[in-house]
């Protein structure tokens, strides 16, 4: 390959077809835990004996380690680069031109991280199969992608943003393709030469632009909106049978009382905006009775299908989870996947400056998701604006998150509803666009070829209707039938299709570098009109004393609908009915923003935006705020007490970790009379406990024992296995309005015969078959518990970190083991699945960040793992210990405070 070749420009007429190319580019691994075992399962005996040898461990381990000092050559260059790299190696990067800080971005990250790089963009083009061969998991996981066609909209996005960010990514590839040069797989990454005992390993292909597009679409997916929500209501109905039994499960987020991230006053918008859906009112339908009589099992109507079309549709919707779930997990998913961020101004902070937090809560790897840097041009002008620190993710130029001179900027998930399902009728190779016109459309079909290394090619049809690509059929999970007919038009099987804005091209990328060298509340307003997909919370200071907040994102315009199938998102709408199709997209001056509140602060930490009918319609489904009220309440009462603000109090709100669980529970628990004193033992622990979920504390450990049993007692025998309870800020709301009604139907065990059991009943079960439980996981005697035994993080690696993989393997690219305080819905939100019935931690902070605008110099960082994401490196892990014990490492940003940090110095020449 050639490195100094420009790569091709996606849409050039000499390149080939878009709609070709996405079945020719390479993939990577999707459903960790199956795809790791498969992939390296079948290499077992081959790795042993590799892994056994000297050679193996000081060639082969090392090989790809590169240099990080002296002079380097990299082709593409116009001029001299400088590299700082501090006692953690990061790097600061100075240059002359914005091309060449980006060139020399991408080449630092190739030889960092090329094999993460070359894994996620194998999983956004679908090309899995091509990197690991004939896995099933990896062939099911292409398939998926490849029917989303996130590669295909890369491609389209390449042509709608801004020329400088086509020469920043062109420049990223180049510098990418520069470090791959002449360079063998083996010296790129060891994953290469495990994966090499299981397949051929080709040469990786030159990094493309449009690969750096795709990734944000894998970054979007995982921070989507309700997409679990709605289908979990429809789900849950097909168990229970009673729609308010499933609203019972789903609590509106004002009931919880926890505050919204602004006020009404503190909006800053030139004009009202709009309020909830928009739309005509409509009276029922005979398209809407089906759907509803399918939701609810209420057949009206000559459509109606009763039990028969109940059962058609539970299947489509249950294989439309099924294939969706087969997607990786690249960013992270669940109750604790959010983020904690918050702003305060300089009224009250020991600077007289504002200060800025924020921790992202993601899925936790190793290597981990972000990758630190710092980004100087020379001489910053309008020619090389760019003079910016923080967290960016190696496959992307610029920074995501961090700061510049002026303004620095945290992220958190908004939660806006983004995704909705479409219940279709398909029939042949048409859809029903409009019952009542009878009106059938052809369906958008396409072919894409899934190559796999070392196998048979898997060719797979895409169906699309104007709504999105149908889902429900994508893994071949067989027919849904049996629907229901109508005197003179025969309907076909039910389908569901996903629409989400995600599909549509947009502009996030040139966001990124917008927010890189932004100044003022504008030019974030600016920035965030652009950053479309995730739709994220935008928290910012700047360094000429300003806060504040911006609401981003392309969120859609729903009809309000007059009926018994809600119209909002929250469930499954009819395909068939043109009333529930989206009307357009929320105009970007409506979008919630503020500018220096009253109160001196902004938290925003996955909770809803604004209450609901003070601004354009953005979701029903959100965190229900247990972490930002406490984030609330710790800033207020130290403004209260009359106590500035330092970096070291935003750190120790990070770590925070009390918990509301214990709050709203732990009084109820200690009211059960527990008869037996072996059973009585562990209750006893409640009796003084803070309510801190400290590594060290017996009681953490007891109580998080009887909350995972307490959610299988009660909600087990009522929900399929998909949707057990994970134990988040859902399920906290959801018990704690039970907890006063003690005949509750959801304390009631379905699988006791002729017995109705009460709220007591059940808790006394909680709490003597939690006492049991950590009596043989953990020890016989209380006092020996301790929450972090039960609570740890164990990294993986995405391709080579499982269980059946050779324990030398692992031991090599996954990091020891840590003890963690915390938990879900906890400020310190290491989160855990209360559903799997272990207590092990599965998403977190991942990285903590602290930015002190009075003194940039003064701010802090840490990320889970380290720069490195070769397990060879000292710098593969080197932050995990401080990241685990709350601590955090000193973030120099002037070039004097970069100088005196650097560790290692190198220069790259053209």
């Amino acid at each position: 390959m050639s490195a100094t070749a420009t790569p091709a420009e996606p849409g050039n007429p000499s390149d080939p077809d878009p709609s070709a190319d996405v079945t020719e580019r390479e993939e990577t691994p999707p459903r960790r835990s199956r795809l790791r075992s498969a992939v390296v399962g079948v290499a077992v005996v081959v790795v042993l004996a590799l892994v056994a040898t000297t050679v193996f461990t000081v060639v082969t381990l090392r090989r790809p380690l590169p240099e990080h000092d002296g002079s380097q050559q990299v082709p593409g260059l116009t001029s001299a680069v400088e590299v700082r790299r501090d006692a953690q190696d990061v790097p600061q990067v100075y240059a002359d031109t914005s091309e060449d800080l980006f060139r020399a971005q991408g080449y630092l990250q190739a030889q960092d991280r090329f094999f993460e790089m070359d894994y996620r963009r194998h999983v956004t083009a679908g090309r899995l199969a091509e990197l690991v061969g004939d896995v099933p998991a990896a062939i099911e996981a292409d398939k998926v992608t490849r029917t989303f066609g996130w590669r295909r909209v890369a491609e389209q996005e390449w042509n709608l943003i801004s020329d400088e960010s086509r020469a920043y990514l062109q420049a990223y590839a180049q510098g990418v393709n520069a470090y791959l040069e002449n360079r063998d797989p083996e010296e790129l990454g060891v994953e290469y030469t495990v994966l090499g005992a299981r397949v051929d390993v080709a040469e990786p292909e030159p990094w493309d632009p449009v690969d750096s597009l795709a990734w944000l679409k894998a970054m979007a997916w995982d921070l989507r909106g309700n997409y679990d929500s709605e289908l979990d209501r429809a789900l849950a109905y097909s168990t229970l049978g009673e729609t308010d039994l499933v609203d019972e499960l789903f609590p509106a987020y004002d009931e919880s009382g926890n505050r919204p991230v602004l006020r009404n006053r503190d909006l800053a918008n030139e004009r009202p905006a709009t309020s909830g859906t928009e739309g005509q009112d409509a009276a029922d339908t005979a398209s809407e009775a089906e759907l509803t009589s399918a939701l609810t099992g209420r057949a009206t109507g000559e459509v109606g299908g009763g039990e028969a079309a109940t059962e058609a549709l539970g299947t489509a919707v249950d294989s439309a989870r099924t294939a969706l779930d087969a997607v990786p997990v690249l960013v992270g998913r669940g109750d604790a996947a959010g983020s904690n961020s918050w702003v305060v101004s300089g009224e009250h902070t020991a600077s007289g400056e504002p200060m800025l937090a924020n921790d992202p809560h993601l899925e936790l790897s190793a290597p981990g998701i972000w990758s630190q840097v710092g980004l100087h041009c020379n001489e910053v002008s309008a020619e090389c604006p760019f003079d910016v620190a923080g967290f960016s993710f190696a496959g992307f130029p610029g920074v995501v998150i961090g700061h510049n001179g002026d303004l620095a900027w945290g992220l958190t998930n908004m939660g806006a509803d983004v995704t909705d399902f479409f219940i279709e009728r398909v029939r042949g190779d048409t859809w029903l666009k409009d019952a009542a016109a009878e009106q059938w459309e052809q369906l958008d079909t396409r072919t894409e070829t899934i190559r796999v290394a070392g196998g048979t090619p898997v060719d797979l049809t895409v169906r699309s209707t104007e709504h999105g690509p149908i889902v429900s059929d994508v893994l071949d999970v067989g027919d849904v039938v049996g629907s229901p007919t109508r005197e003179g038009t025969e309907f076909g099987e039910y389908a569901v299709a996903l629409q989400w804005t995600a599909l549509q091209p947009g502009r996030t990328a040139d966001a990124v570098f917008a927010f890189d060298t932004a100044q003022d509340a504008d030019d974030i307003r600016a920035a965030a009109a652009q950053f479309e997909v995730p739709a994220q919370s935008i928290v910012f200071a700047t360094t000429d004393g300003h806060i504040g907040y911006q609401a981003p994102g392309r969120i859609p315009v729903r009809s309000t609908v007059k009926g018994p199938v809600p119209s909002d998102g929250t469930w499954p709408r009819p395909g068939w009915d043109p009333r529930y199709d989206w009307q357009g997209w929320v105009d970007g001056d409506d979008m919630p923003r503020a500018l220096d509140p009253e109160e001196g602060f902004v938290v925003a930490a996955n909770q809803a935006v604004l209450r609901d009918g003070s601004g354009p319609y953005l979701a029903d489904d959100w965190d229900y705020g247990y972490r930002s009220e406490r984030i609330r309440t710790l800033l207020s009462d130290q403004i209260a007490a009359g106590r500035p603000f330092t970096a070291q109090d935003m750190n120790r709100i990070q770590n925070d970790d009390w918990s509301p669980f214990a709050e709203a529970l732990v009084p109820a628990l200690l009211d059960i009379d527990v008869d037996d004193s072996f059973g009585a033992a562990g209750q006893e622990l409640l009796a003084d406990w803070d309510y801190r979920m400290d590594a060290d504390s017996p009681a953490a450990a007891y109580f998080a024992a009887v909350w995972r049993n307490l959610l299988q007692e009660a909600f087990w025998d009522d929900l399929p296995p998909s949707m057990r309870p994970d134990g988040g800020s859902q399920w906290l709301m959801v018990v704690r309005s039970m907890l006063d009604r003690s005949e509750d139907t959801f304390w009631d065990d379905r699988t006791t015969a002729n017995v109705v059991e009460s709220r007591d009943e059940i808790l006394t079960r909680a709490l003597i078959s939690a006492r049991r439980d950590l009596t043989v996981e953990l020890s016989k005697e209380p006092s020996d518990w301790d929450w972090g035994t039960l609570h740890t993080l164990r990294l993986e690696h995405p391709v080579l970190g499982g269980s059946d993989v050779p324990s030398l393997v692992r031991d090599l690219v996954n990091p020891d083991p840590v003890k963690m305080p915390g938990g879900s819905s906890i400020v310190n939100a290491t989160g855990w699945d209360a559903g799997t019935g272990s207590f092990a931690v599965t998403t977190g902070p991942s990285m903590r960040m602290v930015v002190d605008m009075a003194d940039l110099d003064a701010s802090t960082w840490v990320t889970v793992t380290g720069v490195s994401g070769h397990p060879a490196s000292k710098h593969y892990d080197d932050q995990l210990d401080e990241w685990a014990a709350g601590t955090t490492f000193d973030w120099p940003f002037s070039r004097e405070a970069v100088e005196e940090s650097a560790k290692t110095r190198a220069t790259l020449v053209p």
